[in-house]
């Protein structure tokens, strides 16, 4: 958990990099190359694409703000890896006219399902610029979360509107168009073809825990990682978590 590539943000990345790192050190022994070719779409100012090229990998960053991309221009020549990330304007409904098809060994799709019109295109769009054998990282927002985070806060309403709302938002003012179960994202990866991997709950707990108790109590960020990665693969934690994380691999 000390390894120095490790995204900073600590608590709410900590579980999906571990988990696409592990991918990512899969898909080099699965290919005997070292260096890989990875797509981030809606890949923003590069929160996982500059940890990727600190690995060595070559990233495309494919995002619709022109403002996001010149954030990523600036943070990938601060981190020195300027020479491994490009960025490329685009979204995931027109991802195939910015990328080519079968070119990736990796592809992160990472808080996009939630805003596209299809998220099954969405998907399938994804899946047709990895390469045979290649792995999806897919993350989405969680429903169950989202959930308990209404009621927590006392909006026992809008907790039960978000539970029973196709899309899972819990009035207009949600600022999420979108959210998933576990099954419903591994059913979208499945439906496209991949094998469906690992599935992780995300922020299963850093989001509810109170701040104060975090950043008083000593030593209770590495037990709080440590409790949301020991939570994360069990299947009874999935349906609380704020966002879940599914893995899917093309048949090769």
């Amino acid at each position: 958990m000390s390894d120095t590539s490790r995204p900073r943000a600590s608590l709410r990345t900590a579980v999906v990099w571990e988990v696409l790192k592990e991918a990512l050190d899969r898909r080099v022994k699965a290919t005997g190359r070292d260096v890989l070719d990875v797509l981030d779409t809606g890949g923003g100012t590069g929160k996982f694409a500059v940890p990727v090229a600190h690995l060595g990998h070559r990233v495309t960053v494919v995002d619709p703000s022109p403002n996001a991309l010149f954030g990523l221009e600036r943070r990938v020549a601060e981190a020195g890896v300027a020479d491994l990330v490009r960025g490329v304007q685009g979204d995931a409904q027109g991802l195939l006219d910015v990328v080519e098809r079968d070119s990736y060994d990796v592809v992160i799709c990472h808080g996009v399902l939630e805003y596209v019109d299809d998220p099954a295109e969405g998907v399938a769009n994804a899946v047709a610029a990895l390469r045979p054998g290649g792995i999806l990282s897919l993350l989405g927002a969680g429903l169950g979360g989202a959930v308990l985070a209404r009621a927590l806060a006392g909006h026992f309403t809008e907790a039960r509107t978000a539970l029973t709302d196709p899309a899972g938002r819990w009035g207009a003012g949600d600022p999420v168009p979108r959210r998933f179960t576990a099954e419903q994202l591994s059913a979208l990866v499945s439906e496209a073809g991949l094998a469906v991997g690992a599935v992780h709950g995300v922020r299963i707990f850093a989001d509810l825990v109170p701040g104060v108790l975090v950043d008083t109590e000593p030593g209770a960020v590495e037990a709080l990682m440590r409790l949301e990665e020991a939570a994360a693969e069990l299947p009874a934690f999935h349906a609380v978590a704020t966002q879940l994380h599914v893995l899917g691999e093309k048949p090769a």
